[in-house]
């Protein structure tokens, strides 16, 4: 979680908020979850901020998805912990609030587990606790010029996450002396009989474990000198990704804010090895799990169904300008679920690719599969949607790279293009001529992103999943990924694919995407 709410930007916030757009104004009432902007198949607060998603955990049948949440304004501050639950990672239902600031602070970011042995003695017979740890933010030495700010604290749940109880002797982790201290997550560790949190202290990120989730003892720390720092590093992941074989490698995955490759907030990874007490990464260098602008705190739910692959969930949004966009009565949605997996690159080397789940297919409608599809300069995609709505969900293969992009426009002439460009070796994603793209000035929001091809071969898989007003590209099985949000004056509903020499595709897959809300 961000300390992001200082003044300037809470009056930057709310001036937004109380400057609506031409496409915001409405003569009557707009249902809710169908306003303009609204996302149709993410998930976003019926109304208010969000950004961080937390205490991601499955348990007795049920997705919990946490968030911080400020259930009084459009803006960050105020923070909770809102929550929303889910029986298939696609349709989603938001709960009551979960916790609430008290006296040790705000309810910053943090994760949840499900003691099944109830090491930390919370439970009852027969009913294991859910616990979650997460940060308590002192507003009040914050004021006073204190390091000693964040905190971690526990709080669990007897009946399946439905409410929850503080723990009485909070804090159960206090502050090592940096300001930045936060974002525990938590995971149990076999080999070890223990239970693991990693958490995020400014420049680096600290290991520390515990028999029963209450007392915890610092392991190592690791961070100082890899990877990027253009930002202080937050909402830490350790976890076990497998291979193209099935072989588990050990992962770290770092939010860092700012500094992304294309500016404000964004998600490195490393690939390593965990002994139990230290992490060492053994591939060298920057490796960013998005290159896109609006992919953020980025982490994976615990206690999944066996079988399941690693499932990653991130803010669609940034800090650059995440408080000015022209949305109301909410602010924020979440990406699509994510499947995790180490793929190799170009050289050889494991990188941490993505997938949108496959549970998204619940949601296809006017599914068609066109083969050998020949694009002579320009080919209209958007002919093959009966009831175009701008909602879709589009695969193709690419057989020899060059140059190629996909318009998405709409009858004012606004756009959004994403493409490759075979001279840079990169994909990219131009929202430049998207509509409102002027209300958060010289935040960078109309810039065009890029994002390396990092795959050998020169076969190009491409997935593109469009919202109302977002997109996300997996490209070469997901070792390269982009998110960008936008804001067009009415759906994007035109679809073009362009090519600057002929080009057949092999295959294509297009599908319009149903709203996963009540019409």
């Amino acid at each position: 979680m961000r300390h992001a709410y200082l003044a300037p930007l809470l009056a930057a916030g709310l001036a937004a908020c109380q400057s609506p757009t031409a496409s915001t104004e409405a003569t009557s009432p707009v249902r809710p979850y169908h306003e303009p902007y609204r996302p149709q198949f993410h998930f976003s607060p019926k109304e208010n901020w969000m950004n961080d998603p937390n205490g991601l955990v499955y348990e007795n049948g049920t997705y919990h998805l946490f968030f911080q949440f400020n259930p009084t304004a459009p803006v960050a501050g105020n923070i909770h912990w809102g929550h929303a639950t889910s029986a298939d990672l696609v349709h989603w239902q938001q709960q009551p609030t979960a916790l609430a600031p008290d006296s040790l602070g705000l309810i910053f970011s943090g994760s949840a587990v499900l003691d099944a042995q109830n090491t930390s003695g919370l439970g009852q017979p027969g009913r294991p606790p859910l616990v979650a740890l997460y940060t308590s933010h002192s507003e009040a030495r914050e004021k006073a010029g204190r390091q000693d700010v964040e905190n971690q604290s526990l709080a669990y749940s007897l009946d399946h996450g439905q409410t929850w109880q503080k723990y009485a002797h909070n804090p159960v982790l206090l502050n090592q002396g940096s300001r930045d201290f936060r974002d525990p997550k938590v995971r149990w560790y076999a080999p070890g009989d223990k239970w693991l949190l990693a958490l995020s202290a400014h420049d680096h990120i600290e290991f520390y474990s515990s028999k029963n989730l209450l007392n915890w003892t610092k392991e190592s720390a690791f961070g100082r000198g890899l990877g990027a720092h253009g930002g202080v590093w937050e909402c830490p992941d350790l976890l076990e990704v497998p291979d193209a074989q099935g072989k588990p490698h050990d992962v770290l995955i770092v939010n860092m804010n700012p500094g992304g490759p294309n500016s404000g907030s964004a998600t490195q990874y490393f690939v390593g090895a965990f002994d139990g007490k230290q992490f060492r990464a053994t591939l060298p260098g920057t490796h960013w799990l998005g290159y896109g602008p609006d992919n953020y705190a980025g982490v994976t739910w615990s206690n999944l169904p066996a079988g399941s692959a690693p499932t990653l969930i991130g803010w669609m949004s940034n800090w650059n300008y995440g408080q000015q966009v022209p949305t109301t009565p909410w602010r924020s949605a979440m990406t699509v679920p994510r499947t995790l997996a180490l793929r190799p690159g170009a050289q050889g080397e494991l990188l941490l690719a993505s997938q949108p789940i496959a549970g998204l297919s619940r949601l296809y409608e006017q599914v068609l599969n066109l083969t050998n599809v020949a694009v002579a300069g320009r080919y209209d995609l958007g002919q093959h949607l009966k009831n175009p709505t701008g909602r879709l969900r589009l695969k193709f293969t690419v057989p020899q790279a060059q140059n190629w992009s996909l318009i998405l426009s709409n009858a004012a002439k606004e756009q959004v293009v994403v493409g490759y460009d075979q001279a840079r070796n990169a994909y990219y994603f131009d929202r430049s001529k998207s509509g409102n793209v002027n209300f958060a000035p010289g935040k960078g929001f109309a810039q065009v992103a890029y994002a390396p091809r990092l795959a050998a071969g020169p076969t190009q898989e491409i997935i593109l999943l469009v919202d109302a007003a977002s997109a996300e590209l997996f490209a070469d099985g997901g070792v390269t990924c982009m998110t960008g949000i936008f804001f067009p004056s009415q759906p994007l509903t035109g679809l073009v694919l362009q090519a600057s020499a002929p080009l057949t595709l092999p295959s294509v897959e297009l599908a319009a995407m149903k709203s996963l809300w009540p019409k």
